[in-house]
């Protein structure tokens, strides 16, 4: 009922928000000491693009599946820049500014271009009823071959069914609406903000208080879906106990009532969820913001006392941390470390040839067509890449294909977070295609000059060529360690944590005193323990690293110092608040770093309109001016009310 629903999520929000703001502590003291702390030797050789991820707008008719009873019925279906999927009744409703039929944000959603296996999937819901259809309408609930269906299937939400008129159409949409899922869910992770780290720890920690030790996918979304997600799981036991038995209708019908009832109670956890993270809000700016000014002070003799205490630690837990390393970890750490590598190596590697054939067309096309239209369109191309659904499939369907391996040995240790971990894994490739993108343009803005000629400027672009993918290697190298060790962490430590539970954490109140004495949120003698047990499961997991890449210099990061998974640095401008989401439809414009003055010509692509274009071309000059027309603005849309960060140029930018 909705005052229970109320209750529990006022529950939920009482037990959870302690660990916030203590994670928000934690991770504004990480940030500082990593400001302050040394620098890594090799850092990011590629500029970073500063055109960030967004949900490509894709829209045209579908059928769906709907009403009372369900049946398939024409609609024009539109996917929106911040990943929200809208129906409407027919295209002019959409184009003269109707409202949808119906609309849902895509995040926790799987989509399944199979009948056959969305139905498996539907009897699974209601096991009691399987085999029992006799009582349904034969053309109802998908009994009626689909051609070129698409099924979006979500563990809390109802079902969408919708279908394609062709499978050129089909495999459009499937395109498009996998990435706006993996966009959506992802929001978190790519942010570079503190408070979405303490973000994801708090949700960590909290549900190790509740008992639940490893790693899923309950951590995709905004703040409050993730909430939601975390509540609804909870609840979903109790929630099938009471109110399956007294579904009306039997096999496939009820299946199909039950998603309808969770996806209204769904709705009525995400809007508690929402209105508590807004409640919340001015707290958290005001304690972000005193928590800056009391720990930058006194971060060193913080950072002294940390370590004071975690030695201690270190020395008392040594015995029983070591023989479950041995006896749990290190037997299976080698398969573990090399089916990651596998996994994100032969994604790089086919984001690397994509990168290779795009400035080879460039060049081609230079000495082809020095001139026109062609050769502007090839450059905007190439600048588009990274955003090119089609194109990138190449390399993400590189990153799923060892799922199921990788899946196999992580679940022993109660990791179920295979589709966050593929979603990061496309995420990085995206990211360092899009880098390698704007370096390029950067590197031929610099290069080219109008006094040169065709053969001239295809020379010094295949110069570029090289240097690009030279920067290429030694990022995609850097990447490739960064994801291994956090992802090595998301598999074991949650599994480590809970085999010492009981024995090593009866330890902690002793320290307790030492703790408060530092007169820190910051410090923990929870987070310290944590952090002991980070660092010697990194030391694991970079000898190993060493082993399989041969290399030298594998940095061992101590003590919590630690790169979370998608985190990299030098990182791009991203949302400063964890439920921000930013819309394609405005804010996703290409700022290429250029010189704010350069008499040099421009070789660039940019995703605004032909008309804030001038071209100039001469018979024996190959580079075309790109000039952005000044004074447009770009606000940024977010589908909360928080803020965004704006970026700031350096002078060298």
């Amino acid at each position: 009922t909705g005052p229970d629903r109320k209750e529990q999520v006022d529950i939920l929000m009482r037990n959870f928000l302690p660990c916030y703001r203590g994670q928000l502590a934690a991770s504004i003291l990480r940030q500082i000491s990593r400001e302050l702390g040394p620098q890594e030797p090799a850092g990011s050789q590629l500029l970073r693009s500063k055109k960030l991820p967004r949900v490509r707008e894709h829209r045209g008719p579908l059928t769906q599946l709907r009403g009372h009873p369900p049946r398939w019925q024409p609609i024009f279906c539109v996917l929106r820049g911040d990943g929200r999927l809208e129906w409407f009744s027919h295209k002019e409703e959409y184009e003269n500014g109707g409202h949808p039929l119906g609309s849902t944000a895509l995040t926790g959603y799987t989509l399944l271009t199979s009948q056959r296996e969305y139905l498996r999937l539907l009897d699974a819901l209601c096991p009691d009823s399987l085999g029992d259809h006799t009582q349904e309408e034969p053309d109802s609930l998908l009994e009626v071959p689909v051609s070129f269906p698409l099924f979006l299937q979500h563990p809390f939400r109802q079902h969408l069914c919708f279908s394609a008129a062709t499978r050129e159409a089909q495999h459009a949409w499937r395109l498009a609406l996998q990435g706006g899922i993996r966009l959506r869910g992802t929001v978190l992770q790519r942010s570079q903000a503190p408070a979405a780290r303490a973000f994801l720890d708090a949700v960590r920690l909290y549900r190790q208080h509740q008992g639940h030790f490893g790693d899923d996918d309950v951590t995709l979304g905004s703040d409050a879906e993730v909430l939601t997600a975390v509540l609804m799981r909870e609840q979903l036991p109790a929630l099938r106990a009471q109110t399956l038995p007294g579904l009306r209708g039997s096999g496939r019908a009820r299946a199909w009532a039950w998603t309808e009832l969770l996806d209204a109670v769904h709705a009525a956890v995400l809007a508690g969820a929402s209105a508590g993270l807004r409640a919340f809000q001015p707290e958290k700016d005001e304690l972000l913001a005193s928590l800056e000014k009391t720990i930058r002070p006194d971060v060193d003799q913080l950072l002294r006392q940390r370590a004071r205490v975690a030695g201690r630690l270190r020395t008392d837990i040594r015995g029983p941390l070591e023989s479950c390393l041995r006896r749990e970890v290190d037997p299976q750490l080698p398969r573990v470390v090399q089916t990651l590598l596998r996994t994100v190596e032969a994604s790089l590697q086919a984001v690397r040839t994509l990168l290779a054939q795009g400035m080879d067309r460039l060049s081609r096309r230079l000495r082809q067509s020095p001139s026109g239209t062609r050769l502007r369109r090839e450059v905007y191309s190439f600048g588009e890449m990274p955003w090119d659904l089609a194109l990138m499939q190449t390399c993400y369907r590189e990153a799923e294909r060892s799922h199921g391996r990788l899946g196999q040995l992580a679940a022993p240790f109660g990791f179920l977070g295979m589709q966050s971990l593929v979603f990061g894994a496309q995420d990085l490739a995206q990211q360092l295609i899009a880098d390698a993108v704007a370096t390029f343009l950067q590197l031929a803005d610099q290069c080219l000059t109008m006094a040169l000629n065709c053969d001239q400027a295809a020379q010094r672009l295949e110069r570029v060529r090289g240097r690009v993918l030279k920067k290429f290697e030694s990022d995609s190298g850097l990447a490739q360690r960064r994801f291994i060790r956090g992802w090595g962490l998301c598999i074991f430590l949650p599994f480590v944590l809970s085999q010492l539970e009981p024995s090593c954490k009866k330890e902690l109140p002793e320290f307790e005193g030492d703790v408060l004495a530092m007169g820190s949120q910051a410090l923990t003698s929870e987070g310290i323990y944590e952090d002991v047990i980070r660092g010697c499961l990194l030391q694991r997991i970079d000898r190993e690293l060493k082993k399989t890449l041969g290399a030298n210099d594998v940095s061992c990061t101590l003590d919590g110092c630690l790169e979370v998974p998608w985190e990299q640095e030098g990182a791009a401008p991203t949302l400063n608040l964890v439920s921000s989401f930013l819309a394609e439809r405005q804010a996703f414009t290409d700022f290429l770093c250029l010189p704010e003055k350069s008499s040099a010509n421009i070789l660039a692509a940019s995703p605004l309109s032909c008309s804030c274009f001038w071209s100039g071309f001469h018979r024996d000059s190959p580079v075309f001016l790109v000039q952005l027309a000044e004074g447009l603005s770009h606000p940024m849309e977010t589908v909360s009310s928080h803020s965004v960060w704006s970026f700031q140029p350096t002078s060298r930018q």
